[in-house]
């Protein structure tokens, strides 16, 4: 047990390194030297490097130490196609279900919350409620194998978009394209829910591609 809790603290502390990006996109380092940092033992951090390394964050090299991977706007283009069709599909599965009110509260929580935190021009806080209402949503699609294959890539996304979070015009269409979203959860519309979230990630995607390539961020 002691050996997994140590291993879940390196997967955090290393996550938090690479995303603050005091762990540089393109950067090598030693599996001793990322043991020092931590203050870990290296077989904690070993472990929790094959756990990032399976999140597409970096590249585990035997001998040659591990590298942070860089996230070109052409490996964006690919997550992002991924993304919007099994989103979109848990969209329609939600819809489909004809879930309460009361079972879909969280996604309203997370709309009122993004609502709140745009008011304030707080862009970090809409980002984690943002990311709390794509991650309802596939809950609610109820396919863990589509749940799975996001999750896989959830955090090469968010790594990507926090890069820009300060670069983009505040999101106010995105939370209006959530306010339909939800509605057609609560109505049980699984054609429009389908369509309009396939677009609200369509936009997403172009919009984070072109800073990504304004910007040469091909190294985020």
């Amino acid at each position: 047990m002691k050996s997994a809790s140590s291993s879940s603290q390196a997967v955090e502390k290393l996550r938090s390194l690479i995303f603050t990006g005091k762990l540089g996109a393109g950067s090598d380092h030693l599996e001793s030297e990322l043991a020092g940092v931590l203050g870990m033992s290296r077989t904690p951090v070993r472990e929790a490097l094959l756990v990032l390394e399976g999140q597409g964050l970096v590249d585990v090299r035997p001998r040659k130490g591990v590298r942070i991977k860089p996230l070109s706007p052409a490996d964006m283009a690919e997550i992002y196609d991924v993304l919007t069709e099994l989103e979109s599909l848990a969209a329609r599965n939600a819809a489909n279900a004809h879930y309460t009110q009361g079972e879909l509260a969280l996604l309203s929580s997370c709309i009122d919350e993004m609502d709140r935190t745009l008011r304030a021009e707080d862009r970090e806080g809409w980002a984690k409620a943002d990311d709390e209402f794509h991650a309802e949503l596939v809950r609610l699609g109820n396919n863990s194998r589509v749940s799975a294959i996001v999750s896989m890539m959830s955090d090469q996304v968010r790594r990507a978009r926090l890069v820009t979070l300060h670069m983009r015009p505040l999101p106010t269409r995105s939370n209006a394209d959530h306010r339909k979203l939800y509605e057609a959860l609560r109505t049980g519309d699984a054609d429009a829910a389908h369509r309009m979230h396939h677009a609200h990630r369509s936009e997403t995607k172009d919009v984070l591609i072109e800073l990504l390539r304004k910007h040469h961020l091909n190294s985020v």
